[in-house]
């Protein structure tokens, strides 16, 4: 599937909602009617349960049961067990486009997701998106439920944030960047309380942002902010940028996983006011020793000019991954 609506059709289908034991079937038939014949008859003493009938009790047992060939793994999701639980207690609440009303996380990972549509304006309700290792190079923000508080994009290919800042959801506390194609300094203009007034936690880590100096302008603006990872970038390799990070942002707690205590902050007091630390450069150098397999050029003799014979030319092209 392309689309985010797309892959959650298919997530759908794959939790089996109008399948035993979940849905309305020959399963529980009876159990439904009588709810709905509640309001029409005085209560009495509950009737058994007719043959080739389930409980909604056993039936959520074989949802739950480990050894049941039903049960979900044991690393699903808390939405996937909410949601199979419901078709089972209350199917109606799933038909047509209630189940976009019951859910409030949605996690589609991996799912070759490359578009996020407008059709998620249909979770009036979501709180939570998570759209790890797909294809994902743009998100527009009128896409996005206004309830959202949690949007995990790491591991796609997002190399522009303009998109995404022209509307975003005013409640979001955590926003999640890691493992893109994020390059400065235009895309860190973008990264303002102006944008995200309520952000707690972002993860811009093993991006390729170098400026120090023009991203901690901006995300000193964002009053909320307590997590911060920024580890994998090429302006992580400056000497002073843990203790720069730490004395310019005084109400961070964490930055790239490791909490900061009042003794280091102690430490790099000061550190803010000397910019200057901050433009020291990276270098690194490769010694190559010896090289196998290759023609020694000086294993031919030179030609004479004026020769007609032929001329073998070789060409290398070395590569450094880091």
């Amino acid at each position: 599937p392309g689309s985010v609506s797309a892959a959650f059709q298919e997530y759908l289908r794959h939790l089996g909602l109008q399948d035993f034991p979940c849905g309305l079937g020959s399963w529980n038939k009876s159990c439904h009617n009588a709810r709905r014949s509640l309001r029409a008859e005085p209560a009495g003493l509950e009737e058994a349960v007719p043959p080739g009938e389930e409980t909604p009790e056993a039936l959520l047992e074989l949802l739950r049961d480990q050894h049941s060939p039903w049960a979900l793994p044991p690393d699903c999701s808390p939405q996937e067990r909410l949601l199979r639980e419901v078709a089972v207690l209350a199917p109606e609440l799933l038909r047509g486009s209630g189940v976009f009303q019951v859910v409030k996380s949605l996690r589609i990972l991996d799912k070759g997701v490359e578009e996020v549509d407008e059709g998620l304006l249909r979770f009036q309700q979501l709180e939570e998106l998570i759209l790890s290792a797909n294809h994902i190079s743009r998100v527009t923000s009128a896409h996005l439920p206004r309830t959202l508080k949690v949007l995990e994009l790491c591991y796609n290919a997002v190399g522009d944030l303009q998109g995404l800042c022209a509307r975003p959801p005013p409640e979001l506390q955590h926003l999640g960047l890691g493992y893109n194609r994020l390059c400065g300094p235009s895309q860190e203009k973008q990264l303002t309380v102006d944008f995200w007034p309520n952000l707690v936690s972002l993860d811009l880590s093993f991006n390729s942002l170098t400026d120090l100096l023009g991203l901690v302008s901006q995300l000193s603006t964002l009053q909320n902010l307590r997590i911060l990872l920024l580890q994998g970038n090429p302006l992580a390799l400056i000497p002073t940028y843990r203790g720069f990070l730490v004395d310019s942002l005084p109400k961070l707690c964490i930055l790239d996983d490791i909490h900061i205590w009042p003794d280091e902050r102690q430490q790099f007091q000061g550190l803010a006011r000397q910019p200057e630390l901050t433009r020291s450069e990276a270098r690194v150098v490769v010694s190559i020793g010896e090289m196998k397999g290759l023609p020694d050029p000086k294993a031919f003799q030179q030609l004479k000019v004026g020769s007609e014979g032929p001329v073998i030319t070789y060409s290398y092209c070395v590569t450094y991954e880091f």
